[in-house]
């Protein structure tokens, strides 16, 4: 059984971590806030976000990037405080959610597709290509509430879970960002994948709030290990000095009035045999 150790409690609900620089970085959706925090647990408040805070990245030049989620834009902290990367209410069908941000700055940004926190019928949405001089552009249609996604270290394939279909998507990366050969890299049984970390074995670590479990899962769908947290997991990052702890971003429940009451979100950590490769 897989021994865990709390590096921060008190969350509201945790979303996108990311390791950079020696620390874990992360969004707090319903404190508006983005964090970093050391191996001891000692956490600094980065910025805040008025309209909720999702993914996390940065520039070649080590700008932070933030998803600000329900005005549909992309932020960009710059030594004078946070401005507008791009505007992406034009081509995003709803809230912006989770990205992941390639080694040129270029960062591919998905959203909801429609209101799910009002019962809203699913719909399709967009994946979209921010470049890091802010123009944007779709580069693929008709996935079903994408969320975490990867990059693989050759920079030549991008992986996206598709939640509410319970798989995980691969496409090719073009010289210019584009995408193409969309095909099945993995169909995931009853889990959800939400945040997903990929490594040096080419498996991808999941969390699968619906089922309330973690899985590490192989090209083709084979289960390699699963275990089920203190609580419902929403993402897990692979990170440390040699990218061998797993982070695990759980928390009670998604529903934001009940997690501001509760502030029982947390970031579990375990040590794990293979370390993280690839982006983020």
């Amino acid at each position: 059984m897989r021994q865990f150790k709390t590096l921060v409690d008190g969350l509201c609900f945790g979303e996108g971590p990311r390791w950079h620089k020696d620390q874990l970085w992360y969004s707090d959706f319903y404190l508006h806030t983005v964090h970093r925090t050391d191996m001891s647990g000692h956490v600094t408040t980065v910025c805040e976000l008025p309209n909720q805070p999702s993914g996390l990245g940065w520039t070649p030049d080590d700008r932070l990037l933030v998803v600000s989620m329900l005005d549909r834009k992309l932020m960009r902290l710059d030594p004078d405080g946070l401005k507008t990367h791009a505007d992406l209410s034009g081509l995003a069908a709803f809230w912006c959610n989770d990205m992941v941000t390639d080694s040129r700055g270029r960062s591919y940004v998905g959203n909801f597709g429609y209101d799910l926190m009002h019962g809203e019928a699913p719909k399709p949405a967009e994946l979209i290509l921010v470049d890091l001089d802010g123009k944007a552009r779709v580069v693929a249609r008709d996935l079903i509430f994408p969320n975490g996604t990867v990059i693989t270290p050759d920079g030549k394939t991008l992986i996206i879970g598709e939640s509410f279909v319970n798989r995980l998507t691969a496409f090719d990366i073009a010289a210019d960002g584009s995408l193409s050969n969309r095909r099945l890299w993995a169909q995931t049984g009853e889990a959800t994948p939400d945040g997903i970390s990929l490594d040096a074995e080419g498996a991808i670590w999941m969390a699968s709030p619906m089922s309330a479990e973690v899985l590490r899962v192989r090209e083709g769908g084979e289960v390699l290990e699963r275990f089920k947290p203190s609580q419902p997991p929403y993402a897990v990052m692979l990170g440390g000095a040699d990218r061998k702890t797993l982070f695990v971003v759980t928390a009670p429940t998604a529903d934001p009035e009940e997690s501001k009451k509760l502030s029982g979100g947390r970031i579990e950590m375990t040590p794990v045999e293979v370390p993280g490769i690839g982006l983020p």
